[in-house]
């Protein structure tokens, strides 16, 4: 069974996804690193290139064959739920785990990684929310379990979702 670790910039994927490989004893792989793999492009470079739209068609490429594999753990943003064939696709074997966190903890570790941030330094906050808002609701509908990372560590994090995995 794959792990799908999915979620906005700054709610701690990366980190999580990899304790949470770790811990499981499960191969660890990024969907982003996967797509820079297959393009020779990052997906922010993808995008200033050829568009969202672009984007979204690699990323299902990606999961696609993603979905053939077992025992992993994916760190996914959460662009990837947007079409149904990749959630369709991570659920054939896995669970879909969504990390949310509130705006302000998302500014605050976007801040320290602001060369990761697409959000200019000025009303980062309402940037945030407003992304938030388009994501969420599709991530949490697309989603087997979650969890609110604003006040846990990622160990914690990761330990709820061992226990998730172990129900």
């Amino acid at each position: 069974m794959n792990i799908a670790v999915t979620g906005f910039s700054g709610t701690g994927k990366t980190t999580i996804s990899g304790i949470l490989a770790r811990k499981l004893d499960k191969k660890l792989i990024s969907t982003d690193e996967e797509i820079a793999k297959k393009t020779k492009l990052t997906p922010e470079k993808i995008v200033k290139k050829y568009g969202w739209e672009k984007l979204r068609e690699t990323e299902a490429d990606v999961v696609e064959s993603l979905s053939e594999l077992d025992e992993y753990v994916l760190d996914a943003g959460c662009g990837i739920v947007m079409r149904n064939e990749n959630i369709v696709n991570l659920k054939k074997n896995g669970i879909i785990i969504f990390l949310t966190a509130d705006a302000r903890s998302i500014a605050a570790k976007l801040k320290m990684k602001e060369e990761k941030s697409d959000f200019p330094k000025s009303n980062y906050i309402d940037k945030i929310k407003g992304a938030l808002n388009e994501f969420e609701e599709r991530c949490k509908r697309a989603a087997d379990y979650t969890i609110d990372t604003s006040d846990m560590s990622p160990e914690e994090a990761s330990d709820l979702i061992v226990h998730y995995v172990q129900l």
